[in-house]
């Protein structure tokens, strides 16, 4: 079976198929930098990390682009995040701009989100917004108000409402969409808002000094850098309704074409049933979470449950996700001695490797499905489990074999998860640890060969106290770190 993708516009599991062979365009929405990042956009941004990875990993060039908003998303009241932030912070706002942009970046560096190919802010792009607001305006689809806002009318879009699966009749004044008396129907949105002379982030337009709508901003970005149709549009569940919407009108009444073609939408981080946000100050910034918990911990357990699913935080979960990262970077620590230690001439029971193998099938079944990413951390899990069982066996083993292994956890747990650094053995002291630990074993070793057995215990015992397990194995001594 081929990747099969849940799309949010059809409510249906659906072949993917790409608008051009090997290639995938996807565009995500990105952050309104007027803050730290918290935990909740680690969900989102490492689900959508996921579904790149992983797209790459089966051989398709992707495009990515996921934009900065740095102007015209507004609070509900209407005021912009970004005004209000500075404001909050008594600097300029392309300063708090900045200044959170680059904190935002910092944090999904750290936590092994793949950066986009294109990160356009939505500020650079006025001008591409401006010319979309006057096409909208000529085919009868916007209007300007006297105050100089121009509002996109829902009512001339007849397929509005079929993302979040809503009817304009059904939509109540004020749901979601702020209500203005120049209206013509509530749930007109904006396209374009005056400004006044003492509003900082402002640009001349045909209708007077003011800045663009927050919709607009992503349907020109989008546009401009993927095309009129493009593969995979992703982003927060939470914005289906009134954001993603009102993309598909607006972009859809310009261009005469579909917008997107696979929606991809991820469901919110809660803390007690609660979306976690900023407004409600039940969050946890990603920097803060850094100091308590490793980018790996933070990633699985993004990871552990379906990106279309609520997840609920809390420091037990937290904490076994910890506790479960460890055990399979023990795992990995452990193979990666043993290549160093293994001897070329080896041989391994190949059937025992073949049925290894055979679990990363699993993995890959399970992404294929949706990117299930459960189903794939389990299958990992699997499969370190059976490595454990073989590392722990008394069978001889090539370091072709065990680079082999190697191999697969470096593709599923690194390459497309991002939960197994390919340094990993840095964690435990590099080449000093395993420069002195040589040393050691051949003390023992000498130990052993004299037959002074009490000795050679009591270096082994002394090692136990330490967190290093010493095995005598066929092939020679191995070790291992134990926590």
């Amino acid at each position: 079976m081929g990747l099969q993708v849940y799309n949010y516009l059809t409510r249906e599991k659906e072949p993917f198929e790409t608008l051009e062979e090997g290639r995938v365009g996807i565009y995500v929405c990105g952050p309104t930098v007027y803050d730290h990042a918290h935990l909740g956009h680690a969900k989102l941004y490492v689900a959508m990390d996921v579904v790149v990875r992983y797209l790459r990993y089966l051989g398709y060039k992707v495009r990515y682009v996921q934009n900065i908003t740095d102007v015209g998303h507004l609070l509900d009241t209407g005021e912009d995040r970004i005004m209000k932030g500075a404001r909050r912070e008594r600097i300029e706002p392309m300063e708090l701009v900045e200044t959170y942009m680059r904190s935002y970046f910092a944090d999904m560096d750290a936590l092994g989100v793949v950066r986009p190919n294109i990160a356009p802010r939505a500020s650079a792009h006025v001008p591409e917004q401006i010319e979309m607001v006057k096409t909208l305006i000529e085919k009868g689809y916007a209007y300007e108000t006297d105050d100089g806002d121009v509002y996109f009318s829902v009512e001339k879009f007849p397929e509005y409402g079929k993302l979040s699966n809503r009817k304009i009749d059904e939509l109540e004044a004020g749901a979601r969409v702020a209500v203005r008396e120049e209206k013509r129907h509530p749930a007109d949105f904006a396209l374009w808002k005056h400004a006044e002379s003492e509003h900082i982030l402002r640009w001349p337009s045909p209708w007077g000094w003011g800045y663009p709508g927050w919709h607009a901003e992503c349907t020109a970005m989008a546009t401009k850098y993927l095309g009129e149709t493009f593969d995979i549009h992703g982003g927060g569940l939470e914005n289906i309704f009134p954001h993603n919407e009102c993309e598909i009108a607006q972009s859809e009444a310009l261009t005469g074409k579909q917008f997107a073609r696979y929606w991809i939408l991820v469901g919110s981080l809660t803390v007690d049933g609660v979306k976690m946000s900023k407004s409600l100050g039940n969050f946890l910034t990603l920097k803060d979470a850094l100091k308590l918990y490793s980018p790996e911990a933070i990633r699985y357990f993004a990871l552990s449950g379906h990106y279309r699913s609520p997840l609920d935080f809390s420091r037990d979960a937290m904490l076994a996700a910890e506790r479960g990262i460890e055990r399979l970077h023990n795992t990995v620590r452990m193979l990666r001695m043993r290549m160093k230690q293994a001897v070329p001439a080896g041989t391994a029971d190949l059937s025992h490797v073949t049925d290894l193998m055979s679990i990363g099938n699993e993995f890959v079944e399970a992404m294929n499905d949706d990117f299930n990413t459960p189903q794939a951390l389990a299958a990992l899990f699997d499969f370190a489990r059976e490595v454990n069982t073989l590392l722990d066996s008394n069978q001889p083993l090539s370091v072709g074999t065990l680079a082999a292994i190697d191999g697969l956890f470096r593709e599923l747990g690194g390459q497309v998860l991002g939960i197994i650094p390919d340094d990993l053995t840095q964690d435990v002291g590099g080449e000093l640890v395993d420069g002195l630990m040589e040393i050691v074993l051949k003390v023992r070793q000498r130990y052993r060969e004299t037959k002074d057995w009490d000795r050679a215990d009591l270096l082994r015992e002394r090692l136990s106290k330490l967190g290093i397990t010493v095995e005598d194995r066929s092939e020679g001594p191995v070790w291992r770190l134990t926590k």
